[in-house]
């Protein structure tokens, strides 16, 4: 296995990541800076346009009528408003918890990816994840781990957990990836059951599993898609847009290090929704720190600040050709020269698109329920990570899945 290079500490927690940018970006809001600079028009922020200059005006009246904050009542709303995001940040650094669930046994591995075990009797079930966080959120912790809780109902999960990205991998492609790495984890899961297992992909790893389905379909009786994107298009055609012209800025980072690092995909996450940290961290402060709901918020916050970075040239696909040119939806992204085709699929498929997901909208997981012929599409009341480790994971995602699960396996 690869080591990672960049653990951080015991008990120094560095997110929220690029912390810099989400402190600039709740001055930004709270001072009534337009919001249209920043991801509604489609273009980088420009501070010489009217509404660059007045953030930059707004900004300076807050600090001028700072010291006149208690004759201001606006200006106080705003302070206490940042006060309380300050204090949610800081008692989210300073909590206790810890992840401290061990690993089940490790039954495959190549390079810095391995394939884990969490045991269980009844349909094997080969979990993809996204390439760009760590794949444990779907083994958060007790009482929030999908994976474990589907072991204990009749599933047989394996997990492929792609890991660090190191030597071997800086230079993979999607090709790579999909036609090399993942089918030889398939093959080694369809080893072990004996026979075609169920291929379940979450998020990016979904959009990697179409593919590899397509593929091997041999080695797959059926196919479970989770919050999977496909018409990247479909819900903000110019935000998609930006995220590719963003390249060239990011160039440089990815020549250095031959990977797009952790605190530049947090910054493209952060304009899919530039107020949510400052919102949830606001939110936190207010939290009864020794319950459940805070010790969640604590341990998605660790896995959402504990990134994998993206192989440069993974990161050249996915930013210019799924958001630039949405290439799956056009039937251009291609695999080992291949155009992939969600219609030529012939296998049982549940489709999940969650209606609160603000990563993947509805709208662009939708679309794969209407490609693959006797797709069944469910649409639960939550969020993108809310839907396989939030509060009421088990209600809107778990269940559904086994009962699913039981019917094909």
């Amino acid at each position: 296995m690869t080591e990672r290079t960049d653990a951080p500490g015991p008990l120094k927690r560095r997110g929220p990541r690029p912390l810099l940018l989400h402190l600039i970006l709740a001055m930004l809001r709270s001072s009534g800076c337009p919001g249209e600079w920043l991801n509604s028009s489609g273009e980088l922020p420009n501070w010489n346009t009217a509404p660059g200059a007045a953030c930059v005006a707004a900004l300076l009246r807050d600090v001028t009528e700072g010291l006149a904050a208690a004759n201001n009542p606006a200006v106080s709303r705003r302070m206490h408003r940042e006060t309380m995001l300050l204090a949610g940040i800081a008692a989210y650094r300073r909590h206790s918890w810890v992840r401290d669930l061990p690993d089940p046994p490790e039954v495959w591995h190549e390079g810095g990816s391995r394939m884990l075990d969490y045991g269980g009797a009844g349909a094997t079930m080969l979990v993809v994840p996204s390439l760009v966080n760590r794949a444990y959120v779907l083994d958060l912790m007790p009482g929030h781990s999908m994976l474990r809780w589907l072991a204990a109902h009749g599933v047989r999960p394996l997990l492929l957990d792609w890991g660090w990205p190191g030597e071997l991998e800086r230079p993979f492609t999607l090709t790579d990836y999909v036609a090399g790495r993942l089918e030889r984890a398939l093959v080694a899961a369809s080893g072990l059951a004996g026979g075609p297992v169920v291929l379940a992909g979450y998020c990016m790893g979904g959009t990697l599993a179409v593919a590899a389905a397509q593929r091997r379909p041999e080695l797959v009786q059926a196919l479970a898609l989770l919050a999977t994107p496909w018409d990247f298009h479909a819900a903000n055609a110019s935000q998609a847009r930006l995220a590719s012209r963003l390249l060239p800025m990011l160039e440089p980072i990815m020549r250095m290090g031959g990977a797009l690092s952790v605190d530049g995909l947090q910054m493209l996450f952060a304009m899919l929704d530039p107020a949510a940290v400052a919102e949830k961290f606001r939110a936190f402060a207010h939290l009864d720190q020794d319950s459940e709901r805070a010790r969640l918020f604590v341990a998605l916050e660790d896995w959402l600040n504990d990134g994998v970075p993206l192989a440069a040239p993974v990161a050249r696909e996915c930013l210019g050709g799924w958001y630039g040119v949405n290439s799956p939806a056009k039937g251009r992204w291609r695999i080992a020269g291949l155009a992939v085709d969600p219609r030529q699929l012939r296998i049982p498929t549940l489709v999940m698109a969650p209606g609160r997901d603000r990563i993947v909208p509805p709208e662009s997981a939708r679309p794969l329920a209407g490609l693959i012929e006797g797709a069944i599409l469910h649409e639960p009341p939550s969020g993108h990570i809310g839907m396989v480790a939030g509060l009421g994971a088990r209600q809107t995602l778990w269940e559904t899945l086994r009962e699913w699960l039981g019917r094909v396996g």
